[in-house]
Formats: C-alpha cells, structure tokens, sequence
C-alpha cells in the first residue's frame, strides 16, 4: 500500500508541495481520475501555517496538508457508488459518478474535499494517480526542495511510521499520510544581570513537567534559553548562574510562551 511520509522538522514552509499541486491540476484533465482543479478556492494540497510565541520570541510551524488516503475512509462510507480505493491505497472520487453529490464535502473530517461549483463536483488530491500509474512520484513530493515529503510503500517507511504522531490523526480514519517530528510546543526567555545591565551568558536553567522529567539547557550569547517539543501542562522553571541566587517559577503551557526576562540577584559572600 503506498503511503507518504512527511517530516516536518524538515519543512520550512516554502510553499513548493502546494504549487506544485497547482501546476499540476489546474485546467488539466486527469481522466478517469479527476477533472481539472479550478484555478482558485481549492487547495488539494494545503500548507498550514501556525505562529508560535509572542514578540521578540515568535516561531512559525508549517504542515503541508491533504487528503490522508484513509483505510477507513468516511468518503467511501457516505458514498460508496462514487467514491473508491485503488489496490494501492490511493482513493478516488470518481468525476463521472460523483457528479452532484456536494454532501461528500462535508464527510470528509479533515476538510480535504472541495466543492467545484463550475462543475458541480468535489474534488480532492488523487495522489497525483496518473503518474503513480506511470511508475513516478506525485509532484508535490518530486517538488519538495528539503525531502520533507515522501511517498512509497508502507514496507519502505516501515521504521518512521512506527514513530509517527497521531497528534493530527482523526481517530477511526486510519490515515495514510504520517506525520514526523511535529514542532510542539517552546518556553523561551531571558536571563539578565540587572546590577550590571548585561544578559547573563551560560546561565543553567532546567524546566521540570509535572512528573517530575527534567530538561536542562544553557543561556546563550543573548541570555536566551529555549525548550523545544513540549506538550501542555504545568511546569517548574529553575534558573541558577555562579555568583547569582538561583530563580523559581511555576507557568502554566497550553501554548508557545516567551516567558519574559529573569533578572538575578548578586549572591551574598560568605
């Protein structure tokens, strides 16, 4: 069954994958597979932008989206007579038979499915099936400059998809389209001597979940720290530097957060 793969640690937001959807299936016709995709309001291939943090701190996540070619698919359940899975894995509307039947729209629980006005059809990614059926790749993936997209057989990918996130899955759709690396969620801040009125470079902090695992990271050239891949929860935040009193917060993270800057005060001299 083929599947792809996508890293987004590697994805940098390009928008090469959804063009390349774009210059393949606007005004083409890809019989029996899809009729041409109108050049505006459709998005087979959709890159999802969200932004991480507040101002100075802010990081952008891209996820390139599209239909997940599901082994329990609800298209085919609300309209098996039009809709199909290829002995490949790939699924189908089929432009002929699914002429008229707008409702397959809204069966889709990722939003893959788009409604062609003009033609009075929904529309989706094929997969690009008709250069699958000439032994290449579908053009958002051949597009991709980073190699964050991938397409093959499960039995390639084997190893990744067993450490793939369900984090964007819905569940009982069993997609084909997996996901790797998934940006998370970041705590960032700064460390400063206010006494000097300078940051303090190699300040130790350790960032401590509810459970008691600990991450630990070192200040930067700016006094920075950052934390990466976090889930949401509450967390203890410990800061210490030689010659400071070390600091301790508790913040709650349901989002990306700069947590501000931590001003340390000179440790008395024994």
């Amino acid at each position: 069954m083929k599947t792809w793969v996508i890293d987004l640690g590697k994805c940098n937001g390009c928008y090469g994958c959804q063009l390349a959807c774009k210059d393949e299936n606007v005004e083409n016709d890809w019989a029996p597979y899809a009729k041409p995709q109108p050049n505006t309001g459709h998005f087979w291939l959709k890159m999802e932008e969200k932004v991480h943090g507040q101002v100075p701190k802010v990081r952008v996540e891209y996820r390139p989206t599209l239909c997940r070619h599901c082994a329990d698919a609800p298209c085919i359940a609300a309209a098996p007579e039009a809709v199909y899975r290829r002995d490949d894995g790939l699924i189908i509307v089929d432009p002929e038979k699914a002429q008229g039947k707008r409702e397959l729209v809204d069966a889709c629980p990722y939003g893959a499915i788009y409604w062609n006005e003009e033609l009075q059809l929904p529309q989706k990614c094929t997969g690009c099936a008709h250069r699958v059926d000439q032994g290449e790749l579908p053009h958002c993936v051949e597009a991709c400059a980073t190699g964050a997209l991938r397409f093959g057989e499960e039995e390639e990918f084997a190893e990744e998809l067993a450490c793939a996130t369900d984090a964007f899955d819905v569940e009982g759709t069993a997609p084909r389209v997996c996901y790797l690396n998934p940006f998370g969620l970041f705590v960032s801040g700064e460390v400063w001597d206010p006494a000097a009125d300078l940051i303090i470079e190699g300040a130790r902090v350790a960032l401590v979940d509810a459970t008691g695992n600990e991450c630990t990271t070192v200040t930067d050239g700016f006094g920075d720290f950052w934390f990466w891949h976090l889930q949401p929860g509450a967390y203890r935040l410990v800061i210490e530097a030689d010659g400071f009193k070390s600091l301790e917060r508790t913040i709650d993270v349901a989002e990306s957060l700069n947590v501000g800057d931590f001003p340390l005060d000179k440790a008395q001299e024994a």
